[in-house]
């Protein structure tokens, strides 16, 4: 008989997980509290933005091996195995993660867990959540002994989530037996067969391995930031550094793309955990490290906005500026810890009148920040403006004509916040251009 699924929480991992396990030929079943959400996944709708997952959704639930409930008995009755896919936010005024929602779902779950069965975390978790987590399950489940946890930790990049989902770079999996690995290695097999690594481990280890993969991230993104600083200031251009170190096998060339760092409801949050259960631990190297790591992400928005005072003439009080982008990066609607609307707020506060346009994300950044202006398309953002942002690299800003927008702006002044804009074509065009990590790529010829 074929294993059946279910995936507790459907926000943006468990969603997408739902979907792509269906895809794979399992009968799932999503839960959520959230009756609304539930109605509208049920519809073959989706509640945020991520490229192909509407099309997945909607052709699962109309084949009938995709389907939504609130109801966690049903859930507990339905599946042979259930996955943990709540969220983990950072706790407010503190680093720590709240665990509140993961604690929540196995006190819902396990009492009407009646039968042999597997429950798998995939959310983010500090590393000791898990043994925690299988002594509760005890307490709670009927079944037992024969109920049993195992960690698979998520991977996914906001904007490829599926792509991410379904040829992964890797599948870790945490487990206390060799059944919960078979099983695993079961539900995966669409993956195997395409020849992805399948790595098996302990639950500490597989809790460990993504705070510790995004925390290498983190710092690997700081890194050239901070490399960024220096070439600003001695005459070297980042972009053309970061292309030569990106060579080096030992070092790779992704997530060496200097600009205006790191955002979103994930990799903050992570390293800010880890440095939490790092402190616990006693671990201070880490702590001291990461807490750098976030001082650096932190401090290239600094560096925007006062390339933005530069090119106003050292105030932005009374200027027009546009901006393009609003979401924490492309293909993505999210706009949590958003490095463009951290610098889009501070302008505001100094006094400039900001509009923005994100080709994804304007409904999500007006109902956070009403005040700022925004726009339906990116001319329109650009109108009357004494400066231009680039901040997030979405393809259509790096496909705008600057010959078109020399008609509209008040001030030909654009700063580009992510290196992704062709510098000579803007400056050919009359355009003033500056951009994170190059001191001389000021004035148009």
């Amino acid at each position: 008989m074929a294993l059946r699924v279910t995936v507790i929480g459907t926000g943006y991992l468990g969603a997408t997980h739902a979907a792509c396990m269906a895809e794979c030929g399992f009968q799932v079943l999503g839960v959520d509290v959230d009756q609304g959400k539930v109605a509208t996944l049920s519809q073959g709708q989706v509640p945020f933005y991520e490229p192909d997952l509407a099309e997945l959704i909607q052709r699962n639930v109309s084949l009938g091996r995709l389907r939504f409930t609130t109801s966690m008995a049903e859930a507990a009755a339905f599946g042979d195995v259930h996955f943990l896919c709540v969220g983990t936010p950072q706790f407010p005024g503190g680093l720590g993660a709240d665990l509140s929602q993961v604690h929540g779902a196995i006190s819902e779950l396990g009492p009407h867990l009646q039968r042999q069965c597997l429950v798998v975390g995939k959310s983010t978790v500090p590393v000791g959540t898990a043994e925690r987590l299988v002594a509760r399950l005890a307490e709670l489940a009927p079944a037992g002994g024969d109920v049993e946890l195992a960690w698979n930790p998520e991977f996914l990049r906001e904007g490829y989530a599926v792509k991410d989902t379904l040829r992964p770079d890797r599948i870790v999996v945490g487990t206390r037996s060799s059944l919960a690995e078979k099983i695993l290695r079961e539900l995966y097999s669409v993956q195997l067969e395409d020849g992805v690594p399948f790595i098996a481990t302990d639950l500490t280890t597989a809790e460990l391995v993504k705070v510790a993969a995004n925390s290498f991230l983190a710092t690997k993104l700081s890194f050239i930031n901070a490399m960024s600083e220096v070439c600003e200031l001695t005459g070297a251009n980042v972009t053309e550094l970061a292309h030569a170190l990106g060579y080096d096998q030992r070092i790779g060339k992704s997530y060496l793309k200097a600009g205006l760092g790191f955002g979103g409801g994930c990799l903050p949050k992570d390293i800010r955990a880890f440095m939490a259960r790092a402190e616990e631990l006693g671990v201070d190297q880490i702590v001291a490290l990461l807490s750098e790591v976030d001082k650096i992400n932190l401090r290239s928005r600094s560096r925007m906005i006062d390339l933005a005072r530069q090119q106003c003439g050292g105030d932005v009080s009374g200027k027009r500026i546009g901006v393009f982008g609003a979401a924490f990066k492309p293909r993505s609607d999210d706009v949590r810890d958003s490095p463009a609307l951290s610098v889009a707020v501070e302008l505001q506060s100094q006094g400039a009148a900001v509009c923005i346009y994100d080709p994804a994300a304007n409904a999500n950044a007006q109902a956070l920040f009403p005040s700022l202006e925004y726009a339906a398309c990116a001319v329109d953002a650009a109108s009357g403006a004494d400066l231009l942002l680039h901040m997030t690299e979405w393809d259509e800003f790096r496909a705008l004509d600057p010959e078109e927008l020399s008609g509209v702006v008040q001030s030909k002044r654009i700063v580009d916040g992510r290196n992704a804009l062709d510098a000579e074509k803007w400056r050919l065009a009359g355009w003033s251009f500056r951009a994170l990590g190059a001191a001389n790529a000021g004035q148009a010829p």
